[in-house]
């Protein structure tokens, strides 16, 4: 049988059963899931759809493209776009029945001429910075916004739909920060009412504020990482008394990455392994080659003493094996101690972790960086394989073994 090469498996039951309990978590705000960077590597169209038949009433991007991606797609929910450059075409947005955000009056007035130019009234969100100093409208800067983009409701040219905000430390539930933030958002909001306003969604909650923070969560939440599965606030222990909101909800990650073993060799001590010899067998043992690298989004740092002091793994035949020498542009190598398991067995990266094998938050924990990283990065190449319902773990890896999948070229409108 012909061996097929790495693979990404997404199980959308479990993107279903995310949003579905974030939903309930979150009520009586509703949930927005974000499908920014292709799903956070998920895939961006199959994830929203996934989402919506789970009950997402909103979706979110960062840039136009996404957005008019998913409207190719044959999404028609409530869909809001955020990060738009300077000079950047709002037309289409407003063709395609998105919600744009202004961060200030420029951006402001290049959604009022897009609105005159296509005669349609333009769904805006006005975003507020309350602490994070990245996008949105400074606290000085805010009272002119909203007292624009009235003016504009006035005319006839937008309707505010939104006023919203992005915390800096949601993810440490005593975090100075927290408290900070959500006062100056509460400010902004009672700005944007005496301006006259009267947004239909107001937010402030990501993921780790949706789960932790009740008191942020207003009309909508935002929940990316969260709804793939993947806890956003890992260091925050779980259990009935761990945090005021109770334990946190049963969340499934829905990703996979695997990929056959293309050989295996034994080494005698003192081979060393991979480019520079950043490691040497101490021992007489055996490699398995894996082919993944970090042309394929696999952190090149994965291997003990070269970025950390611990190596990422990888479940092989049963047991998880450490990443040996450099992750090359390709393949990388694992220790398998001597075992001989034969070319084509399944070596998986990382996925849920109920069947031993690590997760996300394992190579990252490994690599110095956060899972939002590991899980976004990955895909470069490998073919991503979509189940409804649990995929099974280290199974063997071969083409044709796609019972209840939808191939990676699979297009159609999130229902």
């Amino acid at each position: 049988m012909t061996l097929a090469r790495a693979e990404i498996v997404v199980d959308l039951a479990a993107i279903r059963h995310n949003v579905t309990t974030l939903a309930e978590r979150v009520a009586p705000a509703l949930m927005m899931t974000v499908v920014k960077a292709d799903g956070y590597g998920h895939g961006m169209v199959e994830v929203a759809r996934a989402a919506r038949e789970a009950g997402a009433p909103w979706l979110g991007v960062a840039t136009p493209d996404e957005a008019l991606a998913l409207r190719a797609a044959g999404d028609v929910g409530r869909l809001l776009c955020w990060l738009s450059l300077p000079g950047e075409a709002v037309a289409p947005l407003l063709e395609a029945d998105v919600d744009v955000t202004a961060y200030d009056v420029v951006e402001l007035a290049a959604v009022v001429d897009a609105a005159r130019a296509t005669g349609r009234t333009a769904r805006l969100q006005l975003k507020v910075d309350t602490g994070l100093h990245r996008g949105g409208s400074t606290v000085a800067d805010w009272p002119a916004l909203v007292a624009a983009a009235r003016a504009a409701e006035v005319d006839g040219l937008v309707r505010v739909t939104g006023v919203w905000s992005h915390f800096a430390a949601a993810e440490d539930p005593d975090h100075p920060a927290n408290d900070a933030q959500e006062q100056v958002f509460r400010a902004a909001l009672a700005a944007a009412e005496e301006a006259g306003l009267a947004p239909e969604v107001r937010h402030l909650a990501n993921s780790a504020a949706a789960l932790l923070r009740s008191s942020a969560r207003f009309d909508l939440v935002r929940c990316g990482i969260a709804s793939y599965g993947i806890d956003p606030a890992p260091d925050v222990p779980d259990g009935p008394d761990a945090t005021p909101e109770g334990p946190k909800p049963g969340l499934v990650p829905a990703m996979t990455v695997q990929a056959p073993l293309v050989l295996v060799k034994a080494l005698a001590p003192g081979d060393g392994v991979s480019y520079g010899h950043t490691w040497t067998a101490d021992r007489a043992t055996t490699v398995g080659l894996v082919p993944l690298g970090y042309g394929d989004g696999v952190p090149r740092h994965a291997a003990a003493g070269v970025g950390s002091d611990a190596a990422a793994e990888v479940l092989v035949d049963g047991r998880r094996r450490p990443v040996r020498g450099r992750v090359c542009m390709d393949q990388l190598m694992v220790d398998l101690d001597g075992d001989t398991p034969p070319a084509g067995t399944a070596a998986v990266l990382f996925g849920p972790g109920g069947q031993g094998e690590p997760t996300a938050l394992d190579w990252a924990r490994a690599c110095g960086t956060i899972d939002y990283e590991i899980v976004t990065r990955v895909g470069a190449r490998p073919r991503r394989r979509y189940v409804d319902g649990a995929a099974p773990v280290a199974s063997v890896v071969a083409s044709g073994a796609t019972t209840g999948a939808t191939s990676a070229s699979t297009v159609g409108g999130p229902a």
